[in-house]
């Protein structure tokens, strides 16, 4: 017995040493070939990076990393379905996370978190409406100079539920409130609920100013000056009867560009830049019969009788697009506006030039009451929006399930890090079920039902009640030397120096909720 314990003794230490010695050697070939992918965590942050900067699919996330195996010293590369844990755990970590999420202290409101809100919601596959709250730096363009984007904001909390109502969205910023603190703004489009969410906040005592969307409120100016306009339905007719005329011909490829029903003006000018290129294709004159022109002309419908409209649409748009571009790139500001006015003094329609105008010089006293007149106010919820779209289209596959979308949108905003992927593996299995298992899976109902036509009737009682959210809450348990930062985007910029602010005072929390803040000045 003794010997054949020492027997297997030996045989173990021989084990354990082939190993360690395989995995030194693994280590010095990776070295040795400047490879950096020797360690899970790499292998998490790489797989997160594919997926959420490349934008490419859990399947080919797999796929590049076995066709890097080899040579990256990836020992075996993981399944779509371990990547999709991977994205489902980087949304709980994120989510965790970001009620430490602070920007930079604003001197004109010393009470508020330094961050701008962002919100909107969308529907998907489901009976339940998502609504989403993704904060930024307010002070976001003194940092960079450029646009506002997905990837410098976070989403701090998301919700759905069968309805919205100004009442239930004011209560669910309310709890938001209470955990991270009050907004320095809020952001958002024209919607009649939110305005009234904001409307009760201030009620309640939680006010901050309320920012209107640039393009949600271009595309009402727009509406509010061509819809009506006699001209503008024969044209947008004529442009459907020539798109049916034009597709399946040797001319498809001047087709119009499709243009949604819902929402038109928020693009509606790309259908007139495509009706005033196609008419410049027919000059005066005859042509011959026959021809490629006579083809053309014959298809155009009654397209030159709205070259008036055209022509106006066109001037306007110009200068509203132009002027866009500014305002998203660097904010609203005096020197921003300064570069607009000769830009909206060329617009052809008065009317159009006064409203926006007057919109511009309200938004441009919000600035002032934040102290951001001369930095530059975030004035654009693109990245919101860019986040619904990326959330519908990116990692979901065919059933745009609303409720999986809403706990996978924490994954999507911002630039993942090594530490996050660190953190990624660190959560356990029993934490990711309970995440996941206040959803219902409409793939899996689709996959029971339509394989068993008797549980029909199952799909009203599985309906779940709870309604699905994410919200920062309050630590329970004392881990926090595991909290990481949560990368802001901004690590490549040189932070802004803040004149006459030595010591600035920011109360986070200081109030319970429903009860204005107030300071104590020695």
């Amino acid at each position: 017995m003794v010997g054949g314990r020492s027997v297997r003794q030996e045989r173990d230490h021989l084990r354990h040493a082939h190993h360690e010695m395989q995995a030194c050697v693994r280590q010095h070939e990776v070295q040795a070939r400047g490879l950096v992918v020797d360690h899970k965590v790499d292998l998490v942050w790489l797989a997160l990076r594919l997926f959420l900067e490349v934008r490419i699919s859990f399947r080919a996330v797999s796929r590049v990393l076995q066709l890097l195996a080899a040579g990256c010293g990836i020992t075996k590369a993981p399944c779509p379905q371990t990547i999709i844990n991977w994205v489902t755990r980087l949304a709980i970590v994120r989510g965790e996370a970001a009620r430490h999420l602070r920007g930079l202290p604003l001197r004109a409101a010393p009470f508020s978190n330094g961050l701008i809100w962002m919100m909107d919601s969308s529907i998907g596959l489901g009976t339940g409406k998502i609504l989403a709250v993704v904060a930024f730096d307010a002070q976001h363009h003194q940092r960079v100079s450029e646009a506002l984007a997905l990837d410098r904001v976070h989403c701090i909390g998301v919700a759905v539920a069968d309805s919205w109502t100004g009442d239930t969205i004011a209560a669910w910023l309310d709890c938001l409130i209470a955990q991270m603190g009050r907004p320095a703004a809020y952001l958002k489009d024209g919607g009649s609920d939110l305005h009234k969410a904001v409307a009760i906040l201030e009620e309640h005592g939680l006010a901050s100013p309320c920012i209107d969307d640039l393009s949600h409120a271009v595309a009402g100016m727009l509406k509010r000056s061509y819809h009506d306009h006699p001209t503008f339905a024969t044209f947008v007719a004529a442009c459907g009867r020539v798109s049916g005329q034009l597709k399946h011909t040797m001319l498809a490829c001047l087709a119009p560009p499709k243009v949604h029903t819902k929402a038109r003006f928020m693009n509606v000018h790309r259908l007139f830049t495509w009706a005033e290129r196609l008419l410049t294709l027919s000059p005066p004159g005859r042509a011959k019969s026959g021809s490629t022109l006579a083809r053309l002309r014959a298809c155009l419908d009654q397209l030159p009788a709205c070259k008036a409209l055209i022509r106006r649409f066109q001037g306007d748009a110009a200068g509203l697009l132009a002027c866009q571009q500014i305002l998203k790139t660097t904010g609203l500001s005096h020197a921003t506006l300064a570069q607009c006015t000769p830009l909206i003094d060329a617009m052809p329609s008065p009317a159009l030039r006064q409203e926006f105008q007057a919109y511009l010089a309200f938004e441009l006293e919000t600035a002032q009451t934040l102290g951001l007149d001369h930095v530059g106010l975030p004035i654009s919820s693109d990245a919101i929006e860019s986040l619904f779209g990326v959330a519908k289209h990116h990692g979901v596959g065919e059933t745009q399930d609303a409720a999986r979308i809403a706990l996978r949108l924490p994954a999507l905003c911002g630039l993942p890090t090594r530490e996050e992927a660190e953190q990624v593996l660190n959560v356990s299995v029993a934490r990711q079920q309970a995440f996941t298992g206040q959803v219902i899976s409409l793939t899996k109902q689709r996959r029971e039902v339509l394989g068993h036509p008797e549980r029909l009737e199952r799909l009203r009682l599985t309906q779940s009640d709870r309604p699905v959210e994410i919200i920062p809450r309050p630590k329970t348990r004392s881990n926090d030397q595991e909290i990481i930062d949560i990368s802001n985007g901004y690590s490549k910029s040189r932070d802004p120096q803040l004149l006459g602010l030595d010591e600035p005072l920011l109360l986070e929390n200081a109030a319970p909720r429903r009860r204005r803040e107030t300071a104590l000045t020695s």
